[in-house]
């Protein structure tokens, strides 16, 4: 009992500082606000070694030319923390400023027409994306124009922060499917023709698929490509990066990455029905969708996530020896 009465009064505390913060950040100007989140990605950046190696270490493998360009891989790493943190920020101060009516002013959707298209149909949708840009003002932005989606999402280990994100992920009327433990949800949304988010590029387990991804095999989750094909639904590759307005459609704007600008594009759209008569058809999908979301962090580098293990598991010694045995046989 005592136990558990720390771990909530911990809990309590972190909700009340990062509320702390939240509100300090919507009260002063946003540049004020841009200013801080840089200063957290420098301290982030200096201060956070582990994350810091693992970060250099994803960027050298997947860029071999920048392994004799140190300078050049930190300055990756030092833009993702910049991107990330700023991309958070905007994520609280984006409800006040954003409504139906001008949602062109923060958004460019010209790439990004499929998914329209695909939402706009009866038939089953899948919105694969990668922890990217920033994913999680999609599904907020799809749903303020009027679109019903719903997003796969972890729980938050911290009940009262997990309210608390909860109710901006859905308030503007997108629903949350927790990763967990809601599978039956879930399904039934796809039986029903309905459009689902998710993030494909996490770390599988040594049970997952290895697919080639920045030339390295990464462990997937099968359950996107099964999903696809027991349901009939479209899987539409896309990623949300930052961009700048200049030479976009005739917008005004200043040059460079540092506004509130981002553009849905949208790399490949798959069909499993084209998958039909493969017997590999799991493993020719889950390949294309990756490969596409490697040719989209590859134009924005500095916008993906590279602190986390996306190659922690690699295939058993055997496994590797496979494709060799066969060939020589």
């Amino acid at each position: 009992m005592k136990n558990h009465r720390r771990e909530n009064a911990k809990h309590f505390v972190g909700y009340v500082v990062v509320r702390a913060w939240v509100c300090l950040l919507q009260a002063v100007p946003t540049k004020v606000a841009m200013w801080i989140a840089d200063q957290f990605a420098w301290l982030a950046f200096e201060y956070i070694p582990s994350r810091r190696r693992i970060s250099l270490e994803n960027i050298t493998a997947s860029f071999p030319e920048l392994r004799d360009n140190p300078a050049a891989a930190e300055e990756v790493v030092r833009g993702m923390y910049r991107h990330f943190l700023r991309a958070m920020v905007e994520t609280l101060l984006l409800p006040r400023k954003f409504h139906v009516h001008n949602w062109r002013a923060f958004l460019d959707f010209y790439p990004g027409q499929a998914v329209l298209t695909a939402l706009q149909r009866n038939r089953a949708a899948m919105i694969v994306t990668a922890h990217y840009g920033n994913w999680e003002l999609a599904g907020y932005l799809l749903g303020a124009m009027g679109y019903q989606t719903y997003a796969i999402a972890r729980v938050l280990d911290n009940p009262y922060l997990e309210r608390f994100v909860l109710r901006f992920r859905q308030s503007t009327g997108q629903t949350i499917i927790a990763k967990k433990d809601d599978f039956d949800r879930l399904t039934n949304v796809l039986q029903n023709g309905g459009k689902v988010a998710t993030l494909a590029d996490q770390d599988a387990g040594q049970r997952g698929l290895f697919v080639p991804f920045f030339g390295r095999p990464a462990s997937t989750h099968k359950a996107v490509a099964l999903m696809a094909i027991e349901f009939d639904a479209l899987l539409l590759v896309l990623g949300m990066p930052r961009v700048s307005r200049v030479g976009r459609h005739g917008l005004p704007g200043p040059v460079g990455l540092d506004e509130t600008y981002y553009a849905v594009e949208v790399e490949d759209v798959i069909d499993p029905r084209d998958y039909a008569d493969r017997q590999d058809a799991v493993k020719a999908i889950t390949e294309r969708y990756t490969a596409g979301l490697e040719r989209i962090i590859r134009r924005h580098p500095e916008q993906y996530l590279w602190l986390h293990r996306r190659w922690k598991h690699q295939p058993k010694a055997r496994e590797k020896s496979k494709p060799a045995a066969s060939s020589a046989a």
